[in-house]
Order: structure tokens, then sequence, then C-alpha cells
């Protein structure tokens, strides 16, 4: 579901209280694990955290480059964390972290699935969300875009 907020407290004031909770305990979660230089915005219909253009202005699209995001959709919520998927090897090591944990691994092309904030392993997520800094994430995403041209869009979250 596309949200027209402006902002992150209209798009959490317009979600059903179940959801605006398990949302908000993500986004806590995000936040607090968040290296600095990354800004929270709304972008593409989501609580997105990105990378300033200021920063780095050389992206495909003209927009931020997306580090993460958090959205509720129809049937369930969505978490994006753009550096898993940006090779085989990190999202290959990021399922098997997920799945050692015992949480069911419901994920798409771009992002993980959940229907409750106690459905993901937190403290797996707080890992991936603090592993880049700014540096590193563009660093990686040029040596990405160098290597292939195309893949998940930001607003993907497709059945891999």
């Amino acid at each position: 579901m596309y949200s027209d907020a402006r902002t992150v407290e209209e798009y959490l004031a317009a979600l059903p209280d179940d959801r605006r909770e398990d949302i908000s305990k993500v986004r806590d979660l995000i936040l607090s694990n968040l290296p600095q230089g990354y800004v929270e915005t709304m972008s593409w219909g989501m609580i997105t955290y990105q990378v300033p253009l200021e920063v780095y202005p050389d992206t495909y699209n003209g927009k931020p480059l997306m580090y993460a995001a958090l959205a509720s959709q129809k049937n369930y919520m969505a978490l994006y964390i753009m550096s898993i998927y940006m090779s085989a090897g990190s999202r290959e090591q990021f399922e098997a972290a997920y799945k050692a944990t015992g949480k069911r691994f419901d994920a798409g092309k771009s992002c993980v699935r959940f229907k409750k904030s106690g459905d993901l392993p937190l403290e797996l997520i707080a890992e991936s969300i603090a592993a880049f800094g700014v540096e590193d994430f563009v660093d990686r995403a040029k040596k990405t875009r160098s290597q292939k041209k195309g893949g998940a869009s930001a607003g993907e979250c497709r059945q891999a």
C-alpha cells in the first residue's frame, strides 16, 4: 500500500493501532542502530533511511540512495535493508543467520516480510542496520552498480 504521507508522523498516524505499534518498534530499532549520516524521511510511499543527495548525488535515478526502509503493506509489513541485497553472498549470509534464529524467513526480492515485530530476529536486524556507515555503503553501491545493471528497485518486494 502506497502512502501519500509527507512526514513519518503522518504515516504512523494513518496506521491501525496494531500496525503503528509494530512499525514504531522496528523504527525505533532502526533509529537506535542507524549509523550517522543517513536521514529518515518519507519516500517511495514508505519510511526510508537514505544517503542525502548532497553526500552522493550520482544515483541512477536522481533520488537519494536508499539504505533501509519500512512499510506497512496490505497483508504484511516489510523491512528493506538494501545492503544485504547488493550481492548474492550478502543475501545468503543474512538468510542463513536469519534462519539460525529459528524465526520464519519470509522474504521477497528486496525485503523481509513480517506480520508482527516479534516475527523478526531483532538482534540480527539491528546488526544489519548498523553494518555500514554512509561512506562504506556508497562505495559498495558504486561497485554493485558498475558490476550489474538492473535488479530490484527500492519499492519492490517480490517473491524470490
